[in-house]
């Protein structure tokens, strides 16, 4: 299967208003309460699900929420090689990919998980955190594993077929693109299957069209790909 490798620069900012719970909603709303709640607990948070499931998208809407509201957040993901050190101006920490981690990013993550949850000053800061399976599986070191298990802990469930595609043209019809569902095949075939990889490809395909002036057909695609 070959995957389009989008512009980063025309995928829309993940909110959690954007984010389609379909069967996870109790795990939006344990988000917005607390992501909206300045007297919000700091009992540890960890999410796991399979990937597409929406758990980047959910991190990065928390962490766009807060710091909307002016808080300072730590953030760790797998592309984090050389984390930095605790920040006690931090108002939560957020750990993404947990799964992937070197043993240096493990070491960092248990450092701001300890000064988070028990800080030389001033309140005790909450941990979000998420993987691709539960704490208890994680091949992590134990102190770290048996940590980000203390607390709340949520399995994101993958939108299935029906709820993906309606979302797609539901978000197609919002920009004036028509997508047939010979279209809608392609796209959910050739490509990268969450969500949050289809709306950016929705949205290039969209800026593609705009470009050349063309409705977002199978050829349509194809020349992007060559020409993009």
């Amino acid at each position: 299967m070959k995957q389009l490798a989008l512009d980063i620069g025309l995928a829309p900012t993940p909110t959690l208003e954007s984010f389609v719970p379909a069967g996870n909603e109790a795990v939006l709303d344990h988000l917005k309460l607390w992501a909206g709640n300045p007297l919000r607990s700091p009992v540890p948070t960890f999410l796991w699900g399979e990937s597409g499931s929406g758990k980047t998208h959910l991190l990065r809407a928390v962490r766009e929420s807060l710091r909307d509201q002016g808080a300072r957040v730590g953030w760790i993901d797998a592309s984090t090689l050389h984390p930095a050190d605790y920040d006690e101006h931090w108002d939560a920490v957020l750990l993404d990919d947990c799964q992937l981690y070197t043993a240096d990013q493990q070491a960092a993550a248990f450092n701001w998980f300890v000064n988070a949850q028990s800080p030389a000053h001033g309140p005790a800061r909450w941990v979000l955190a998420a993987a691709d399976r539960p704490p208890a599986d994680l091949k992590l070191r134990e102190d770290l594993r048996t940590r980000l298990g203390w607390g709340h802990v949520f399995q994101l469930l993958a939108l299935g077929e029906t709820e993906r595609r309606a979302v797609l043209r539901r978000a197609a019809d919002e920009r004036g693109l028509f997508l047939s569902d010979e279209v809608m095949d392609f796209m959910l075939n050739r490509f990268a299957r969450d969500l949050s990889s289809l709306m950016a490809l929705l949205l290039q395909l969209d800026a593609y069209g705009l470009r050349t002036k063309r409705a977002v057909t199978i050829p349509l695609i194809k020349s992007m790909l060559d020409n993009d």
